[in-house]
């Protein structure tokens, strides 16, 4: 999945952000609120997890803005341990779930776990292509009966091409979609990522093909 975080302070967001990391999740990080509410009317984060007390703008206004426009997307609220009427307005105002300062990252998790089941029960929870599945609640990919184990950016590059089946996904948001928005990363990374995962898929029937200048797009081998 990839979660955007609205945190100030930076090493709580730095924090955050390398515990999904690590868990194979993208991530995108904001740290003023009016720059927050610009980014989120025009990204497709799966997730976000939002302070309340932001500079620019509140996450409270950040999240009533979300609503007004129609945007579901489940929203964590992160709110000091005694500002319970921001709590309160937060979940007026259509927030899915809440922690409240200092938590355990593995309380964090376990709650982006949750809201990620129901996004996936709402939506979609499995990706098809031919024979290949790909399940977005707990990321295992099968072929058939044979289930395939590979690295997690292998996963995310998979999981957004499957998602995009019949389109090119350009190199930048194969690059956003693995490391975050904004990560300084070279594009030779999304190439040795994509060698890789093809390496994994021909054998199965599939490939990945590119375009110069579109992008890239799995198709299954012999197709047109």
């Amino acid at each position: 999945m990839r979660i955007a975080i609205v945190e100030d302070n930076i090493n709580v967001a730095k924090g955050i952000a390398y515990r999904l990391q690590d868990r194979g999740h993208a991530t995108d990080i904001l740290h003023d609120g009016i720059e927050a509410d610009a980014f989120l009317r025009r990204d497709g984060n799966d997730l976000i997890v939002l302070d309340i007390k932001l500079p620019g703008m509140d996450g409270i206004t950040i999240l009533r803005n979300l609503r007004a426009r129609g945007d579901q997307r489940p929203v964590l609220l992160l709110t000091a341990n005694n500002d319970s009427s921001s709590l309160v307005a937060g979940l007026d105002a259509g927030a899915d779930d809440y922690l409240t300062k200092p938590f355990e990252m593995e309380v964090l998790e376990a709650r982006l776990r949750a809201l990620g089941r129901r996004k996936a029960t709402a939506l979609k929870v499995e990706l098809r292509f031919g024979d290949l599945a790909f399940n977005i609640s707990s990321w295992v990919i099968t072929c058939g009966d044979q289930k395939l184990e590979m690295p997690r950016r292998e996963r995310a590059l998979l999981e957004i091409l499957m998602s995009s089946i019949g389109r090119n996904v350009p190199k930048s948001a194969l690059l956003e979609h693995l490391y975050g928005t904004g990560a300084d990363v070279e594009d030779s990374a999304v190439e040795v990522n994509i060698s890789r995962l093809r390496k994994r898929l021909v054998p199965l029937g599939f490939e990945i093909r590119v375009q110069r200048g579109l992008g890239y797009q799995l198709v299954q081998t012999g197709s047109e």
